[in-house]
């Protein structure tokens, strides 16, 4: 299965934590398939940076996403309450 969870990078006592696509068995900072965005809680407010085509290319194939950032994705309109990828609407192109 294939899992959005948070990566921990930074410094000591200075975390910073990449959102990521990984296999559920690999270890938090291990081995990961694709990087989708980034979220430092240590700012004011938090920032949370996604690519959202990817999140929803992800979330559309099977991803599921982890309980963090699964509440993250809820803020950012791109999952609903329960945690199902919310359809957005196809923009039409001025031709």
């Amino acid at each position: 299965m294939v899992r959005i969870r948070l990566r921990r990078m930074g410094a000591k006592k200075k975390p910073f934590y990449r959102i990521v696509v990984a296999h559920k068995e690999s270890p938090r900072d291990g081995r990961f398939i694709e990087v989708l965005g980034i979220y430092d809680p240590r700012t004011q407010p938090e920032t949370v940076e996604v690519k959202r085509d990817r999140v929803t290319y992800w979330l559309s194939v099977g991803a599921q996403p982890s309980d963090s950032v699964a509440r993250m994705l809820r803020k950012l309109n791109l999952v609903d309450e329960a945690g199902k990828p919310v359809a957005t609407p196809v923009t039409e192109s001025a031709a």
